[in-house]
């Protein structure tokens, strides 16, 4: 078996909030933007990497203590720009180094693919046929209100923008490719790989220090 969990967050502050903290390359310190939400699809793979259960999970800023257990129990943790954003967006809150999770960066393996950073929204409307259901803008806006219908709106987006970085984790892995629309719209097609490692498979299969002392 083998557990995975596919999260994205929100943030509070948009990057115009935190201008002063832009170095001199243009780089902002995402560390201070503030997480709003984090929503994340906790789901367990066979054997052969097919799906055999799974749910999804939202935790706003003042729950996030609940996240954790979570992030360290998996074989991957699957996100969109993780890696450098969330993780950093994430690090005020976790008492331990995020950057020693196993860490799986879709967009991490579609610049090493295409030597370009390319959107979600992008990847999403060429490979999936979806979209996002809300402008990326819309989600501070929510989180300022903070009404329920507000707070509603705003975890619907989140949990959509995993479900959208779920289906093209799914897609790369069974298909071995990505399609999406370049900076001149012209529509390209990337050969990637996102199956398990020799050692990612090694590691889940050797028992565990505590497994080992049980014996």
């Amino acid at each position: 078996m083998y557990e995975e969990a596919i999260f994205d967050l929100e943030t509070q502050k948009f990057f115009d909030d935190i201008s002063e903290s832009a170095d001199g390359r243009g780089k902002f310190d995402a560390t201070i933007l503030g997480a709003s939400v984090v929503s994340i699809y906790k789901r367990t793979l066979d054997k052969d990497f097919k799906e055999i259960s799974g749910s999804m999970i939202s935790f706003w800023e003042d729950d996030l203590a609940g996240l954790w257990e979570i992030f360290k129990s998996v074989d991957r943790l699957i996100g969109f720009n993780s890696i450098k954003f969330d993780a950093a967006v994430l690090k005020p809150y976790a008492d331990f180094d995020l950057t020693k999770l196993p860490h799986f960066d879709v967009l991490d393996h579609v610049r090493i693919a295409n030597g370009k950073r390319v959107s979600l929204n992008s990847i999403a409307g060429e490979t999936l046929g979806k979209a996002k259901v809300d402008d990326p803008k819309n989600a501070i806006i929510y989180w300022r209100k903070k009404d329920k219908e507000s707070l509603d709106l705003l975890q619907r987006y989140c949990e959509e923008d995993v479900v959208l970085t779920k289906e093209i984790y799914d897609y790369g892995l069974k298909h071995k490719k990505l399609k999406f629309k370049d900076y001149w719209n012209t529509i390209r097609e990337i050969d990637i790989d996102f199956s398990y490692t020799p050692d990612e498979i090694e590691k889940k299969q050797k028992p565990s220090e505590e497994q080992v002392s049980l014996f």
